[in-house]
C-alpha cells in the first residue's frame, strides 16, 4: 500500500459547445467537405450555448458538498478547454488556480484536420484506406496523433501527478472528448475494442462529466485500481439554458 496521499477522483469535463463543433455538425448534415472554421485548432472559442454549458458545469461545482469538492484544477490549453474552466470556476465562486498542461490537448488530426466524413474520402484517400486497414486506435494521420500517443500523453500526466509533494485528492480536469475516452482507457484498463465500443456507443457529451475514483486495495495495481462513478453525466443541463449537444470531436475521426 502506499504511504503517502495521491489523487483518489479524478472529475473530466468535455468542454462546451464549441464554434467547430457546429461547424462539424453542420458540415455532415450539408455533405461539405471540410468544415467552415476560419481559427486555428487551439483558438477555437465557445459558441454561446458552450458558454452556458460552462456556467451550468460551475453551478452544480458549487452545489456539491465540500468533501466533494476538486482541491485543483488542470485543463487542456486549447481556448475553448481554458474558457470552459474558467467560467466553471467563476460560477461556482470558486479561486481555484486553472492549471494549463499541454498533454490534455486534443487530439491532433493532422492531414484530417478540418475534414468531415465526406472530405476525408475524397481529399485523402489514401490515408482512409490506411486507417480503415489499422483501425482507429493505431491509426496516426500524417502529421497527427493515434490513440496511443494520446495514451502516452495521459500516463505521463498521470506520473506527474503522483509525484507531486503534495497531490491533491480531487483533481477537475477540463479537455476534450478523445482525452477523456484515453483517461478512461489507461485509469480503468480497458482494451481497444472496449474503448472504442464506448466512444461509439455513447459519445462524451458538450460539458457532460465522468467522474474516476481510485481504490487501492490491490497493492500490486502499478497506477491504482480505477472505476467510473459517472461516465458522460449531464443532468445538470436538463432544465437550463444549456442544452444537452454530443457533437463531433476528435473521437470520432
Amino acid at each position: 500500500m502506499r504511504s503517502r496521499s495521491t489523487p483518489r477522483e479524478i472529475l473530466l469535463v468535455r468542454h462546451g459547445e464549441s464554434v467547430a463543433n457546429v461547424a462539424s455538425m453542420e458540415a455532415e448534415r450539408s455533405g461539405s467537405q471540410r468544415l467552415d472554421v476560419t481559427s486555428r485548432e487551439a483558438d477555437v472559442p465557445l459558441s454561446e450555448q458552450g458558454e452556458q454549458q460552462a456556467d451550468a458545469v460551475g453551478r452544480w461545482l458549487r452545489d456539491l458538498d465540500p468533501d466533494d469538492t476538486p482541491q485543483a484544477v488542470w485543463s487542456s490549453p486549447y481556448l475553448r478547454a481554458h474558457d470552459t474552466a474558467r467560467r466553471a470556476l467563476r460560477a461556482a465562486g470558486s479561486d481555484l488556480q486553472v492549471r494549463l498542461d499541454e498533454r490534455l490537448r486534443d487530439r491532433d488530426l493532422g492531414v484530417f484536420d478540418r475534414l468531415s466524413t465526406a472530405g476525408i474520402k475524397a481529399l485523402e484517400p489514401d490515408e482512409a484506406e490506411r486507417r480503415a486497414w489499422h483501425g482507429k486506435f493505431y491509426h496516426r494521420p500524417g502529421g497527427g496523433e493515434s490513440w496511443t500517443d494520446l495514451a502516452a500523453r495521459v500516463r505521463a500526466f498521470l506520473a506527474d501527478l503522483e509525484s507531486l509533494a503534495d497531490p491533491p485528492e480531487r483533481v477537475l480536469i477540463t479537455c476534450h472528448d478523445a482525452v477523456i475516452m484515453t483517461f478512461r482507457y489507461v485509469c480503468e484498463g480497458l482494451t481497444e475494442e472496449e474503448v472504442l465500443a464506448l466512444a461509439r456507443d455513447r459519445p462524451v457529451g458538450n460539458a457532460s462529466l465522468t467522474l474516476l475514483r481510485r481504490d487501492d486495495s490491490d497493492p500490486l495495481a502499478l497506477a491504482g485500481s480505477w472505476h467510473a462513478v459517472l461516465t458522460q453525466a449531464d443532468d445538470h443541463l436538463t432544465g437550463d439554458a444549456a442544452e444537452h449537444t454530443d457533437e463531433p470531436g476528435s473521437s470520432d475521426v
